[in-house]
């Protein structure tokens, strides 16, 4: 059992982390963009499933081998940040497609993702984020009491304690993008210039991914 100090310490570290505008925040505002709220809140979901995986890793050891191994780390870098870049491009490639049928003033029934879709493509992002997976193995062993039992249940703990903030927080983040979303729907030029606008935040996102170097 996780001493309670200790996990509000924990969760005051995490929420100020998640809460910093990063790669997941910028992720979901360009979705919310791309998709409204419906879409932005399914795309918090799947990010956040991301970072259970990342937990679970943490906890059986492996995600201590990818931090420790420049090779893996590069792979996971240049896998999520390549993937940012596609889904930028192919929103703006198709920055028009359906405008000729833009009639509903709130936005929401405009462009929408299928739950699938919305999930799978924002869990790729969660679980290739090497800089969370980062922070779970340099932060959460920190956090661990010996005495209190083995390690690998107290970090699963708080991995998912983890995950369940990015749900709060981002979710916050895709409720206020989408939310400057509806005004934009009315018109079919300015429905375009988000959607390349959200396209272009994830591609360079991606790309900033990419170029980036693991910690010391």
């Amino acid at each position: 059992m996780i001493a309670l100090e200790t996990l509000v310490g924990f969760v005051a570290v995490a929420a100020v982390l998640v809460a910093l505008p990063g790669p997941s925040v910028l992720f979901i505002v360009g979705r919310a963009l791309q998709h409204g709220r419906r879409g932005a809140l399914l795309s918090v979901a799947g990010n956040a499933g991301g970072f259970v995986v990342h937990a679970v890793a943490v906890a059986a050891g492996v995600g201590a081998l990818v931090a420790a191994s420049a090779t893996a780390f590069t792979i996971v870098k240049i896998a999520g940040g390549a993937y940012l870049v596609y889904l930028g491009a192919q929103a703006i490639r198709h920055r028009h497609d359906g405008l000729a049928d833009v009639a509903d003033p709130g936005g929401e029934e405009l462009d929408q993702l299928s739950v699938g879709r919305a999930l799978s493509e924002s869990f790729l992002v969660g679980v290739s984020n090497p800089k969370t997976l980062v922070f779970m193995v340099a932060v959460l062993p920190q956090f661990v009491v010996a005495s209190v039992g083995p390690a690998w249940p107290q970090i699963l703990v708080l991995g998912l304690v983890f995950a369940l903030i990015a749900l709060l927080v981002d979710g916050v983040w895709a409720l206020a993008a989408s939310g400057a979303r509806g005004w934009i729907a009315s018109s079919p030029g300015r429905v375009a210039r988000v959607r390349a606008a959200g396209g272009g935040m994830l591609a360079a996102l991606g790309l900033v991914l990419m170029a980036s170097r693991r910690a010391a």
